[in-house]
């Protein structure tokens, strides 16, 4: 009697398929690889016909994991992860560290600085990965992350202090002409207010005392908060270091600063036992230098 024998997968599909469980985003998985989000989801659904399996409930906003998508899933990162090790290995003379940041994070201080980045070290290859979401770091490939907030962190992980948030009421030129006198949180009640997912002007309210809100817009990302504050919209609320080239172009003027304890800042995070990997180090020291660059920079 003869027997059905699986064929094992091809790599690329398998890189796909990862791409695509971790972004959950057919075009997102198509930005990271460099191809098309016509080729990703043709080759998903090719892996799932090979498989004969559903790996992913197609939604309008996006993709979901089926439970054997989730199952295939984890096995399948830990293999390309051996096989990115194994490679790099090979290649001693190229360290690639991977980093985690918000997409506001990466557009507004990271990527602007990326040029010097690759000036002071040329033998880092420097991968960026621009998520909200946390950092799986046994999954996701990711050797540091960058996140706002404040600890407690995760117990398994190493926390550092990248920069306290400093944050800034911002607003453009031309709006803070008409906006009149703004010395104390309360001024801010009679202005439109524009307000990003860490709901920071909420919490400045609150620890104010006061109950009534003014009109807020939201917004899911600080950088489209800024953008709006450049257009003119109204007051945004800023960490200090993500406002670099708007102030230094006129693009936006701060009109306030909050000079209260510290409400959080911009940490470093990875996994303990991974902090002597010296590309790690390098890159880290890097943004500390940057970050001193900034804080002395005049505004």
């Amino acid at each position: 009697m003869g027997c059905r024998c699986l064929r094992t997968p091809n790599l690329n599909a398998l890189r796909m398929f990862d791409a695509a469980a971790r972004r959950l985003n057919f075009r997102l998985a198509a930005e990271e690889l460099n191809l098309t989000q016509g080729a990703v989801a043709q080759q998903i659904r090719r892996l799932e016909a090979e498989l004969g399996l559903q790996l992913f409930h197609r939604r309008p906003r996006g993709l979901a994991l089926t439970d054997l998508g989730r199952r295939y899933h984890g096995p399948v990162r830990r293999a390309l992860s051996i096989i990115e090790d194994a490679t790099r290995d090979i290649h001693p003379r190229i360290g690639r560290v991977t980093i985690s940041v918000t997409p506001s994070f990466a557009a507004k201080w990271l990527v602007p600085r990326l040029g010097r980045f690759t000036e002071a070290h040329p033998d880092i290859d420097l991968q960026i990965m621009a998520s909200d979401g946390l950092a799986d770091f046994r999954f996701d490939g990711v050797d540091l992350a960058i996140r706002q907030g404040a600890p407690p962190f995760d117990g398994d992980l190493h926390v550092e202090l990248l920069a306290p948030l400093n944050l800034c009421a911002v607003s453009s030129p031309a709006f803070a002409a008409i906006a009149g006198p703004i010395r104390r949180i309360e001024d801010f009640a009679a202005q439109p207010l524009l307000q990003d997912a860490h709901r920071l002007w909420d919490r400045l309210f609150d620890e104010a005392g006061i109950t009534a809100r003014p009109r807020m817009m939201q917004f899911n990302q600080t950088a489209l908060a800024m953008d709006a504050a450049v257009s003119g919209r109204g007051v945004a609320l800023v960490p200090g270091i993500l406002l670099d080239a708007e102030i230094a172009g006129n693009d936006l003027v701060e009109l306030w600063r909050d000079n209260g304890p510290s409400q959080g800042g911009y940490y470093i995070v990875y996994p303990k036992g991974r902090d002597r990997d010296p590309e790690g180090r390098a890159v880290i020291a890097w943004m500390r230098r940057e970050i001193g660059h900034t804080r002395a920079a005049p505004r």
